[in-house]
């Protein structure tokens, strides 16, 4: 069974194998409401606990490949993608309401960051290989000889994202980054697009046959109740878990990780508002430009981006109608645009409800009449001061809903800044005049967002070695991780020292000849030499 000439099997993908299971569900066209093709099975209890199993079986085997052979098996899940491209897109059109350009730039991100993540790896630098010789003389005490490098931290579970069907899903950044570590993954794959989610797992069972990978190294698990990612947490042979999704979903398993008899790292990414300060001579400056830059950049994608800007900072000031005006006029015309599922759509239009019941809020567009199972864009003003009162008011509202908050003076922009939390991205549009304050703005974003952005808007995350798509909570639960970029290998690696080893049972990398030929720190200089 290929992708390219696919029967449904519906069920979960263990050892090579597909399994179906008892209870069953189906994918919804979110356009219409009406079900897809297709009967899928949501895993039980056993067969979460085969795969899991089947990941640790799968370990010893797929850590020990050469980085080579583990590269090419990176190089074939995006050759097998590119090839079934056409399906998958069709499919995962049918599935998420997803422009067909939009699928089709996704698929290109997807087997890029596969390839990229090959090419790294083959690098070798990612093992960060520490050679410290020994020295018998060393009074009072000899120095024994110490080595270190990254090993796999084991069978990492990776989540499915709703927004995201292909580039952070089945074979998205996060499974590139636990199979370029060299760890076995298993997927919990998002009930929204299960179709999708499988035509991808054919892909990625071809490669495994053709580069001799084993069979338990891909797991994927299909499902539209809670248990099944819960199961899956608490599996134990499970060492790590990549997640993104909401604040509630991911705090919720956060928890149950952190409450098993073996706690393990959990990274999610839960979301941000992204702020976006204007400043007052970059808002006098260019104000219209500036508001159709933002609100193309919250509408993109019907705001369905983690990296979505919802709220905008800038100071009250002659200026400001015009902006006001030039974003509205934009936001109008902007179309309504099908959200990702009923449910989505309804949490967006019950937060956009709410800030027009806020007092503290006006909506400077008349509210339009949205069409069935669609949003329409829209914007809110509020004051700096109310934003400083109301906590609520930096609750995530997922979907294209905006907030302006205007600050009455330079202060009060400062302490809206100083009261945010945990942020994704956070962006500053200055001018010329604006320095002082972008000087005393900035170290305040740094403690609190993952990348800072000047002149431009966070929507786009270009996936790179210097990528930092994370931030402190709640935006993730660990800011010093990134799940975009050759850094996000880091999370599934975990650093093992041996002292007095010899060669024949040390990893390739720290072994004396350098086989690899990777670049080590060997005594404190960084070479690519034999010891």
């Amino acid at each position: 069974m290929s992708a390219t000439d696919h029967e449904w099997s519906g069920g979960s993908l263990i050892k090579g194998a597909w399994v179906q299971g008892e209870s069953t569900f189906t994918a919804t066209d979110p356009s219409s409401g009406a079900s897809l093709a297709g009967l899928f099975y949501s895993a039980g209890a056993k067969t979460i606990a085969e795969a899991g199993d089947a990941a640790q079986e799968a370990l010893p085997g797929y850590r020990a490949l050469p980085l080579r052979q583990r590269a090419e098996f990176l190089r074939s899940i995006a050759k097998r993608i590119d090839q079934a491209a056409d399906q998958i897109v069709g499919r995962a059109q049918q599935e998420t309401a997803l422009p067909e350009p939009r699928l089709r730039g996704e698929t290109a991100r997807t087997t890029g960051q596969l390839r990229l993540f090959a090419n790294w790896i083959e690098e070798g630098s990612w093992l960060d290989a520490r050679i410290d010789r020994a020295d018998p003389n060393r009074k009072p005490a000899a120095k024994p000889d110490l080595r270190l490098a990254n090993e796999p931290v084991g069978p990492v579970a990776v989540f499915g994202a709703s927004n995201f069907p292909l580039a952070f899903s089945v074979a998205g950044g996060d499974s590139a980054a636990v199979l370029s570590a060299g760890c076995p993954v298993i997927v919990r794959a998002h009930p929204l697009h299960p179709g999708t989610s499988e035509l991808t797992a054919v892909c990625v069972l071809e490669a495994i046959k053709e580069c001799g990978v084993p069979s338990g190294v891909f797991g994927m698990l299909q499902g539209n109740e809670y248990q099944v990612g819960q199961g899956l947490v608490l599996h134990p042979a499970v060492k790590a878990v990549a997640f993104t999704g909401s604040y509630r979903g991911g705090k919720a398993l956060f928890d149950l990780a952190a409450s098993r008899p073996e706690p393990i790292p959990f990274y999610a990414e839960m979301g941000s508002i992204n702020p976006v300060f204007v400043l007052s001579g970059a808002l006098t400056e260019r104000a219209d430009a500036i508001a159709r830059g933002w609100v193309e950049s919250l509408t993109l994608g019907v705001g369905q981006f983690c990296t979505n800007p919802g709220i905008l900072v800038t100071q009250r000031g002659p200026a400001l109608d015009r902006f006001v005006q030039a974003a509205g006029q934009r936001i109008q015309e902007i179309p309504s645009g099908t959200m990702l599922s009923a449910t989505i759509l309804g949490a967006w239009q019950e937060g956009t409800q709410r800030l027009r019941g806020t007092k503290a809020a006006s909506e400077p567009l008349t509210p339009s009449t949205e069409k069935e199972r669609e949003s329409r864009a829209t914007f809110f003003l509020v004051s700096g001061e109310s934003f400083l009162k109301d906590k609520a008011l930096q609750e995530e509202i997922f979907g294209p809903t905006g907030i302006v908050v205007v600050c009455n003076d330079a202060d009060e922009l400062i302490g809206v800044a100083a009261c945010l939390r945990g942020q994704l991205t956070a962006t500053v549009h200055a001018a010329a005049n604006d320095g002082a304050l972008a000087r005393q703005l900035i170290p305040l974003l740094r403690q609190r967002a993952g990348r800072i952005l000047f002149s431009g808007f966070p929507t786009g995350v270009e996936v790179s070695h210097a990528m930092q798509h994370g931030g402190p909570f709640p935006a993730t639960t660990d800011s010093r991780s990134t799940s975009v970029g050759t850094l996000a290998i880091r999370r599934f690696l975990r650093p093992v020292a041996y002292q007095n080893v010899s060669d024949p049972f040390l990893p390739e990398a720290l072994q004396n000849t350098n086989p690899l030929g990777i670049l080590r720190l060997v005594d404190g200089v960084w070479t690519r030499d034999a010891v």
